[in-house]
């Protein structure tokens, strides 16, 4: 299986490093391109790829082709990619907001697979949303499943609206916990705790309790439930954010991802 990773950014380098680092590839490297000199040249580094600068080199004989440039430049990519692409080839999108009809108007092909990854892919902790376009085989889309797990796991959805909506809580979730373990660090600051303290307090919190979470069948509901009591100091903390109506805010903020997600599509 001959696999090419176009766009050596954030993303694209962290699917790389996944697959490259699994035996799914067999003997194959992984393929990647890019058009930055001073990516291509750390790449070269890495004896684990097979760097290419030129799409012509390395596009034609490639079986499956991830897609990891922004999406304001996948127009120009296109038009680049399309004397050189296949039918047989599957394609698979990490771009947010370009829909599968997009991928397949622009590359004049059938086989898609439009995706949505978040950022710890970075640490075999990732959760990538995936959906095929009708051409995509059930096997074809195994394999695809196979190369996204590398980087932690992946559900299927049966549409893109699902897609666009896991934008809202998987793909953009992570900034939605950094911004309250900030406000949790800065709070921590506030009452005198040192730098190195605020951040073990936090961060030893956050992973107890996910960990809590995951090793239950209990709810968040009922997590708290558990640890709040009448009149006590935990019921104080969650009386505030109720009284602030900050779950709503909460489901607010996914939504409105959800939603520019939806427009973002509608653009290209």
């Amino acid at each position: 299986m001959k696999v090419l990773v176009i766009g050596a950014g954030n993303m694209g380098l962290t699917y790389s490093e996944g697959m490259a680092d699994s035996s799914l590839l067999g003997k194959q490297k992984l393929k990647i391109y890019d058009t930055d000199p001073n990516k291509i040249e750390t790449l070269k580094q890495e004896s684990k790829f097979d760097v290419y600068t030129s799409l012509a080199d390395v596009l034609p004989q490639s079986d499956i082709v991830f897609l990891a440039v922004k999406p304001y430049h996948s127009e120009v990519l296109f038009k680049e990619m399309l004397p050189l692409v296949n039918k047989e080839q599957i394609f698979v999108s990490l771009m947010a907001g370009v829909t599968i009809n997009t991928i397949q108007d622009g590359l004049k092909v059938k086989k898609v697979v439009r995706t949505m990854p978040n950022l710890p892919a970075k640490v075999g902790k990732g959760v990538t949303s995936y959906t095929g376009a009708e051409a995509t085989s059930r096997v074809e889309l195994l394999m695809v499943r196979h190369l996204l797990d590398t980087t932690g796991t992946s559900i299927h959805v049966s549409s893109e609206k699902f897609i666009d909506a896991s934008t809202g809580i998987s793909g953009s979730g992570p900034a939605y916990v950094f911004y309250f373990m900030q406000s949790m660090l800065e709070a921590a600051l506030k009452m005198g705790f040192s730098d190195y303290d605020s951040k073990v307090l936090v961060s030893n919190t956050f992973e107890g309790a996910i960990e809590l979470f995951n090793q239950s069948n209990i709810s968040p509901e009922s997590w708290i439930d558990k640890v709040s009591s009448k009149g006590g100091t935990t019921q104080a903390a969650i009386d505030s954010l109720d009284d602030n109506n900050v779950k709503q805010l909460i489901q607010d903020a996914a939504y409105a991802a959800f939603d520019r997600a939806v427009e973002l599509g509608k653009e290209k």
